[in-house]
């Protein structure tokens, strides 16, 4: 197979073990700086250019997408899509789990474990809207955010007053879920590829940070899940639409709930923790699935 990735940076552990893994099948795996192509969006010809040369006989892609780049990392690969190259995830999806309001009313349309969630516009709502989430302490976040950056833990309900009342007046938009006290700053992510977890970590923040991300200074350990937490993390994949995610949930009293489901997850800290080759598991997926034209979605938005 000849697989194109889009990645901004082709030297993040990710990349590498994706190019290793394709490589080591006899695929040819070529990295591309998804911000660095150009399109023809012609009538029944689409084409995608880079480094000034046309982009073809590729038969699938992976999208490394960034978070900052969702809007023309996912044209590039509707793009893609149209010239009938299959993705490891398709831009919709992409889209959806990136949209962290869409992807929580998704997921709790369809039943998948959550904290209790609000939104609301107005700031003079606050007050209602806390008590909707049940009250300091409670988690803000903004919708923009990724890896931890805007969220914002508040301790009293007058200090989560302060920092919606400060968020609402930049203007940026935000959540307010309940604090999950008992999961005590852990949380699981679990990989699912192609419908089954393939492989499950459980991350510890660093000392006097409630976030556990690994980029944060967390660190990682293997984790065996319960029936349910494998469930409810096959579901919110196949909510989301995607093939290959990290799902993010904590244990909370009443069990598992999904905190966000990650369309680019990072190998490294997984593959340490787990000892698994999380990378090869993409590359089958494709070689068992990758053939033209075979994209759902077609390209539409």
């Amino acid at each position: 197979m000849k697989i194109a990735m889009l990645a901004r940076n082709a030297n993040l552990y990710t990349h590498k073990r994706l190019k290793a893994a394709a490589e080591e099948r006899g695929h040819q795996l070529d990295i591309i700086d998804t911000l660095r192509c150009y399109m023809n969006i012609a009538t029944r010809r689409p084409e995608i250019f880079y480094n000034g040369e046309q982009l073809k006989g590729y038969d699938a892609v992976i999208p490394r997408i960034g978070a900052s780049v969702t809007f023309y990392g996912t044209a590039v690969l509707r793009q893609f899509e149209m010239m009938g190259v299959y993705p490891l995830n398709e831009s919709v999806a992409i889209g959806r789990s990136r949209d962290k309001l869409r992807s929580m009313q998704l997921l709790a349309r369809d039943g998948v474990g959550l904290p209790v969630t609000t939104f609301a516009h107005d700031p003079k709502q606050t007050e209602e809207v806390l008590k909707l989430a049940g009250g300091a302490p409670i988690v803000i976040k903004l919708l923009e955010g990724t890896q931890g950056i805007g969220v914002v833990l508040a301790d009293t309900d007058r200090s989560a007053k302060s920092v919606v009342e400060a968020f609402r007046g930049a203007g940026v938009n935000i959540l307010m879920q309940e604090f999950i006290k008992e999961a005590g700053g852990t949380d699981i992510r679990a990989i699912v590829i192609g419908g089954k977890v393939v492989a499950a970590m459980k991350r510890t923040g660093a000392e006097g940070d409630f976030r556990s991300n690994l980029h944060r200074g967390g660190s990682a350990q293997v984790v065996k899940l319960t029936p349910e937490e494998r469930a409810t993390a096959v579901r919110a994949a196949k909510t989301m639409g995607l093939n290959a995610c990290g799902v993010d949930m904590l244990r909370a009293n009443h069990g598992a709930v999904v905190m966000e489901v990650n369309s680019s997850p990072g190998l490294e800290g997984v593959e340490k923790a787990t000892g698994l080759d999380i990378a090869g598991k993409m590359i089958e997926f494709l070689e068992k699935n990758a053939k033209a034209g075979a994209t759902k979605t077609k390209g539409k938005g």
